[in-house]
C-alpha cells in the first residue's frame, strides 16, 4: 500500500498515516467536496495557461494560438514603445501606489478602533456599515460618489456653496479627481478589509492586556506594545501580497470612475488593455500587457517576501 507519510502524536512519537488507499475509502466524502473547487481552479486558473504564448504570436482568431505566426518579442517592443503606454503605466504606478500607501494602514487603524470599543452592540451597527459598500456593485458606488460630488448638483458643492465656498471640481480635474478616487476607494474597502486584522486581534492573549493594566499602561501603550507587536505577522503578510498588484489595477473602478476630462490621470493599464487590446481586437497586445504585468508582479511579491525574511519576518 502507499503510505501519505508519517506524523507525531501527542508524546512526540511518530505513527504511521493510512495508506492512500484507506484514506480513499474512509473519507471518500471530504474527496468528494474537494474534487469541485479543485476543477473549477484547474480550469479556470491552469487550463488557460497555454495562452502565454500569444505574446510571442501574431494573433489571428481564425487559425487559433496553434496556426498563428511565431513573431518572437516583436508585440513587446511594439507595446514598450507605444507613447500611450508610457503614460498608462505611469498612471497605474501613481494610482497604486497612493492607494497602497493611504488603504493600507486604514484597515489597520479601523480594526484597532473596534478592539478598543467595549459596547458590543455599537461594534456591530459600525462593521455592518463598513462592510455594506463592498456588497455593492462599483457601478452603484460609482453612481454615489457622482451624486455627491457633481461640480453643480453634488451634494458636497451645495454644502461648501451654501457655506460661502466655491466649487470643487472633484470630477473633472486631474488631482481632486485623484484624491476623489483615493477616498472613495478607503470608503469602500476599508470595512471589509479591516476582517483579518480583527481576527488576528481577536487571538492575542488577553492576559497580556490585564498584565499592562497592572502595570499601569495607558492605552495606547497596550496598543504600540502588545496589539500592533501580536499582529505584525499578517500585516507583513498583506503587505507581501499588496506589493504583486502594484503594476496591475482591477478594470471596474477606474473605467466607472474615469471619464473624458481627466484621461490624463484616468486611463490606466486595464482600461487601456479594453479600449486598444479588446475593443480593437488587438488581442496578442493584450495578452502581452497581461503577462507584463503577472512576472513584474510576480517579482514584486518575491523581492519584498525575500526583504521581510532577511528583516526577520515570516514572510510567505
Amino acid at each position: 500500500m502507499i503510505q501519505i507519510g508519517a506524523m507525531k502524536n501527542g508524546k512526540g512519537e511518530l505513527i504511521a498515516r493510512k495508506s492512500l488507499s484507506k484514506s480513499l475509502k474512509d473519507d471518500w466524502q471530504k474527496y468528494l467536496m474537494l474534487m469541485l473547487p479543485v476543477l473549477l481552479v484547474f480550469i479556470f486558473a491552469y487550463l488557460p495557461m497555454y495562452g502565454v504564448v500569444m505574446p510571442f504570436q501574431k494573433f489571428n482568431i481564425v487559425k487559433g494560438i496553434w496556426g498563428s505566426k511565431w513573431i518572437g518579442f516583436d508585440n513587446f517592443i511594439r507595446t514598450f514603445t507605444l507613447p500611450r503606454f508610457g503614460r498608462v503605466l505611469g498612471n497605474t504606478l501613481l494610482i497604486n501606489i497612493l492607494s497602497l500607501i493611504t488603504h493600507f494602514p486604514c484597515p489597520i487603524i479601523f480594526a484597532i478602533f473596534l478592539s478598543e470599543m467595549k459596547n458590543r452592540r455599537i461594534i456591530k451597527v459600525v462593521q455592518t456599515v463598513s462592510y455594506l459598500p463592498k456588497f455593492l456593485s462599483t457601478v452603484i458606488v460609482a453612481g454615489i460618489v457622482y451624486q455627491l460630488c457633481a461640480p453643480n448638483t453634488g451634494l458636497l458643492n451645495q454644502i461648501i456653496g451654501a457655506l460661502g465656498g466655491s466649487n470643487i471640481p472633484f470630477l473633472t480635474k486631474p488631482i481632486p479627481w485623484l484624491a476623489t478616487y483615493i477616498l472613495s476607494g478607503i470608503w469602500e474597502g476599508i470595512g471589509w478589509s479591516s476582517i483579518i486584522y480583527i481576527a488576528a486581534i481577536a487571538g492575542v492573549n488577553p492576559e497580556l492586556y490585564e498584565a499592562a493594566i497592572v502595570d499601569g499602561a495607558t492605552r495606547m501603550q497596550k496598543i504600540w506594545h502588545i496589539t500592533l507587536p501580536a499582529i505584525k505577522g499578517t500585516i507583513v503578510l498583506m503587505l507581501i501580497l499588496s506589493m504583486g498588484g502594484i503594476i496591475s489595477i482591477g478594470f471596474d473602478r477606474p473605467y466607472c470612475f474615469g471619464n473624458p476630462l481627466v484621461t490624463d490621470v484616468s486611463e490606466v493599464i486595464s482600461t487601456f488593455v479594453y479600449y486598444v487590446g479588446l475593443a480593437q481586437g488587438d488581442y496578442d497586445l493584450a495578452a502581452t500587457v497581461g503577462l507584463f504585468q503577472s512576472v513584474v508582479g510576480f517579482a514584486l511579491v518575491m523581492i519584498v517576501n525575500a526583504v521581510a525574511k532577511a528583516l526577520g519576518e515570516q514572510g510567505l
